[in-house]
Formats: C-alpha cells, sequence, structure tokens
C-alpha cells in the first residue's frame, strides 16, 4: 500500500493553520469499512471499528479514578488495531495495540495520548493531559493511545524479557504507533493531519519527550508533564528518602521502624504551618500557595525543639530527617545520582491519590515501584540502574538536542506539580536549563516554556490547584505563532482563578481582589 508513505510525506510538507472541520469521506459506513485495513511494513492490521455516538458531559471518563469529562464528547470512529503482532519469549502474545478516536467533525489535528505506568492497558484515546476542561477529542482532534507492546497491570514488568516488547515500551512504540495511526487518519478522511501533537504525564511524558527527541520530524508540538524521565535514579531517591525518614521513626517491638508514624498528625501540621511561615508571603499574600518557588529557602532547623520533643516543635531526629530525605543521594564519590525535592505544601497531602513526599498511614502506592528502604544500600542499587539496559535506552534525561525539531518549528511546553512526591519538578527544570544551554537561549526561548504548579501533586491532585488548559497555547503557538505567557488555573482549593506564569517568573500578588486574576503579576524572584 501507498497510503503510508502520502501520510507520512502528508504531515511533514503540509503547514499553515487548520482550517474548517473535514467529515470523513463516503457515507455511514465509513468507519466499519477500516476493519481488515493492513499494512505489511508496519505489520499493522485494524481489527474493529465502530461509531460512537455523542456522549453527554459528565458520562466520560478518562481514568475509573478521575472526575468524568465536563463537556460533551462528540461522534467519533472508535478504531482498534494490532501491530506488529506475534508470538514472543515464554510464548506470550506479544504486539502494540491502540485505539484510534477519528472525530466526525475533524478539525485537521492528531494527537498521540502518552500512557502511564508501564503501560500495558489502552486507555479512552481522549486527550485530557493539560487540556483543562475540553480534551482533545472534544475540540475535533483525531487521538491515538496506546498500551506500548504489551498486556499487563499495575507496574508487571515480566514483558521486558522479550526483547521487541522491551524496545516498544522504551521507545519504539511512540514512533510506529504514530506512523499507524496516521496511514488510517489518511485512509478515512482522504488526507493527513495538518498538525500533530503529543501529550502525556509521567510515562506519557517521558514518551512525549522521546517524540521531541527520538522522532522530531513526526511532531510539531509538545505537552510534557512530570516526566519520568530516569525512573531508575528518581525511584532510589524515594528509597533513600524513606530509609532516611525511617532513621527518626518509632519502632515497634520487634524494633522495626514505623514509618508511618515518623510525624505525627500534629507534626505534620505543624511542619505546614513552618513551611508556610517561610515562604508564603514571599510572593507578596500569605494565603496557603507558595508561589515564588524558586525563592524559597525552607530551613527545618528553625522547627527544633531545644531541647526534648513536644507538641509544638519537632525532635532533632525529626528535623534532621526532614532535611535530609529531600536531599539526593549521593554516591561513595559524592556525586549526586538524582536532584534534590522542592518543599511545598503538598509533601503533607493525604487525600485522593499519591500521598505528599512526608510518609503517611495510607496506602504506599510508590513501595511497589522502589527499592525497598529497609538494609537500602546506595551504591549497590546505582549500579543495579547503570547496568540496566532497558533502563538506558528508556530514560529521556540525557538527550538535549532538538535541533531537527526545532528547526522544523516544533514547539514544547513542559510543567510539573512542586508537590509531586515522585519525580522531582528541579529535575525537569534542570532538564530545560541543559536543553537551553544545548540548543542556544534565543532558539530555546523560541521553541519552549516552562511552568511550575504550585501545590500539585504527581499529574493532578495535591493542595492548590491542578485545572488549567494548556494545551490552546500550544496550538496557538505552533499555528499561529502566538508565544504563551500566563495561563489561568484553577482548584478546590482556591477560589476564583490564579495565572500559572512561565519560568523563571511567578505570580506576584499586586493588590486587589485575591480571587482576580488580575491582582497578579508575573514576576521573576528577588
Amino acid at each position: 500500500m501507498q497510503v503510508f508513505g502520502g501520510a507520512l510525506a502528508g504531515l511533514l510538507l503540509l503547514g499553515g493553520v487548520a482550517g474548517q472541520a473535514v467529515a470523513a469521506r463516503g457515507d455511514g459506513g465509513a468507519c466499519t469499512d477500516l476493519v481488515g485495513l493492513r499494512d505489511a511494513r508496519l505489520r499493522l492490521e485494524v481489527t474493529a471499528a465502530e461509531r460512537v455516538p455523542a456522549a453527554a458531559p459528565g458520562t466520560v471518563r478518562a481514568q475509573p479514578y478521575l472526575p468524568p469529562v465536563a463537556v460533551e464528547i462528540p461522534a467519533y470512529c472508535k478504531v482498534s488495531g494490532r501491530i506488529d503482532e506475534r508470538i514472543g519469549a515464554g510464548g506470550v502474545r506479544y504486539g502494540i495495540g491502540f485505539e484510534l478516536a477519528l472525530p466526525e467533525a475533524w478539525n485537521g489535528r492528531f494527537l498521540f495520548q502518552g500512557g502511564g505506568g508501564l503501560n500495558g492497558s489502552i486507555a479512552p484515546p481522549l486527550g485530557t493531559t493539560g487540556a483543562g476542561d475540553v480534551p482533545a477529542l472534544a475540540r475535533g482532534f483525531a487521538v491515538v493511545s496506546t498500551d506500548s507492546g504489551h498486556v499487563g497491570e499495575g507496574f508487571d514488568a515480566s514483558f521486558i524479557q522479550d526483547q521487541r516488547a522491551a524496545l516498544d515500551f522504551a521507545h519504539a512504540s511512540v514512533g510506529t504507533t504514530t506512523q499507524a495511526a496516521l496511514l488510517v487518519i489518511e485512509h478515512h478522511y482522504g488526507m493527513a493531519p495538518r498538525h500533530s501533537y503529543m501529550a502525556g504525564c509521567s510515562t506519557g511524558g517521558r514518551e512525549t519527550m522521546q517524540a521531541t527527541q527520538r522522532w522530531p520530524e513526526l511532531f510539531d508540538g509538545a505537552l510534557v508533564s512530570a516526566p519520568a524521565m530516569r525512573t531508575g535514579f528518581s525511584n532510589l531517591a524515594l528509597a533513600h528518602a524513606r530509609a532516611t525518614f525511617a532513621t527518626a521513626a518509632p519502632r515497634d517491638a520487634a524494633g522495626k521502624p514505623q514509618l508511618a508514624h515518623t510525624f505525627s498528625t500534629g507534626d505534620r501540621a505543624l511542619i505546614l504551618d513552618g513551611l508556610l511561615a517561610q515562604c508564603d508571603a514571599l510572593d507578596g499574600l500569605a494565603d496557603g500557595v507558595i508561589e515564588d518557588v524558586l525563592g524559597c529557602r525552607f530551613d527545618p532547623a528553625r522547627l527544633q525543639c531545644a531541647a526534648d520533643k513536644r507538641e509544638d516543635c519537632l525532635g532533632a531526629a525529626q528535623v534532621t530527617a526532614l532535611t535530609e530525605a529531600f536531599k539526593a543521594p549521593r554516591d561513595a564519590s559524592g556525586a549526586p545520582l538524582y536532584v534534590d525535592y522542592p518543599y511545598d505544601t503538598g509533601i503533607v497531602f493525604e487525600g485522593q491519590g499519591i500521598p505528599g513526599f512526608l510518609p503517611s498511614a495510607g496506602p504506599d502506592i510508590l513501595a511497589a515501584v522502589m527499592p525497598a528502604a529497609e538494609g537500602f544500600d546506595v551504591d549497590a542499587q546505582a549500579h543495579k540502574v547503570r547496568a540496566d539496559a532497558v533502563q538506558m535506552l528508556t530514560d529521556t534525561n540525557v538527550w538535549t538536542n532538538l535541533g531537527t525539531f526545532l528547526g522544523r518549528g516544533g514547539k514544547v511546553i513542559y510543567y510539573h506539580g512542586v508537590s509531586d512526591p515522585w519525580f522531582s519538578a528541579w529535575d525537569t527544570l534542570d532538564y530545560f536549563k541543559r536543553a537551553e544551554a544545548a540548543n542556544g537561549k534565543q532558539a530555546w526561548a523560541d521553541a519552549s516554556r516552562f511552568y511550575f504548579v504550585p501545590g500539585m501533586g504527581h499529574c493532578g491532585g495535591g493542595t492548590t490547584r491542578d485545572h488549567f488548559d494548556l494545551l490552546t497555547p500550544l496550538v496557538e503557538w505552533v499555528e499561529q505563532a502566538r508565544a504563551p505567557g500566563r495561563v489561568l488555573a484553577q482548584g478546590a482549593a482556591l477560589e476564583g482563578a490564579r495565572p500559572l506564569c512561565p519560568y523563571p517568573t511567578h505570580a506576584h500578588y499586586q493588590g486587589g481582589d485575591v480571587a482576580s486574576p488580575d491582582s497578579y503579576v508575573c514576576r521573576a524572584p528577588e
């Protein structure tokens, strides 16, 4: 079939702003006619295709644990397919599974929806990451999602025993799935997308970084959130933190540290109050939000009791743990193995989702991915990470040469919740700054932005706000050369809207109604 070459060439050559909505060619059977579509080069087969009628607001969820989408999801053709299906190691059936949503009123755009965790399942192709109230599909994008080449639950890593499955998860599925989606899109609509985007958080953020790093010709815009850039070392840092907290934890009758009781409820409130006392008003307003992320220099020692532990202060061991656990672990030579974690209001978070950085009594969701804190050996674990070939291919923290992506006019927006307990927001900022050095200050400024989201946890949740639309400014930047500035954000804990400001600025209160975004200006830290 020649359609694959036409789709890819069309993506590379077509420019301009997406025009009016494009309807699928043919009659109502155009969707089901896709069943059986094959491409020998990709070993692609469309296994199912059905029309999905429009869904009312509040009836569709991106994930079972997330709130329902607040707007109508328009009618679309849901295409299911497999790429390179085969029997692999251990007699297991492998292949890249995907779902592609083709809206009946297509806006000429395509979005690849990144995955999460170790993937292994196909999330509904809606495109919710960084999209605020209106997912990409509801805007008229064609959206694809994938399992990245294997089927599994949770953090089951057994697929890594199969070479191709490991390669697909590590990086290859991004390019392969994109090429398959482009083929089906062109076959269905009779034209290639005018513009292609990718967006994802965590593993999806890592995959979106790969879109800019390893597939620069395939994408025009990328939205990267809390990327899992080097999970071997971030998990090592988490284990180091747990081991550090354990030194201050009370012991049970067998002498085992009770990590969840390292800090009492009163201690946690004391830590939050102390953090706010030292950092909250730096942004001009003491409101429970630390906007001046770069200016905050929290010193736990100021909370230490002068003598024995009391309710209104922390014990010496607690202060030491609170100080050292947030620092990057170091190897025997003294070299850092990760970065520090920022102090932010969400470190004490115990609500729905992943709890904050401090040990808590809730489910230890991250325990499944990190080395055991008990008997933890930093150097031994670092050696394992450095010797992990799949990890080396998976990681995205080293590659900073984005010359081809930028040269084609590509734009990328990074954002990270400051209270993320899994991946440090400092690590994403570090990559952003290294990429600036590698690509040139002006070229990087013309093509990239980074946003801290104070109080937000991993991919959402947290203590302040996690609801905002960065997809619109990305599209406007790519298609209209309108560079993004401040972006309005909302959250259950805050009245009204508050600006998110591009690095190195933050939202600084200048007087007036605290619930009005006009009362804030984006200002660099003093």
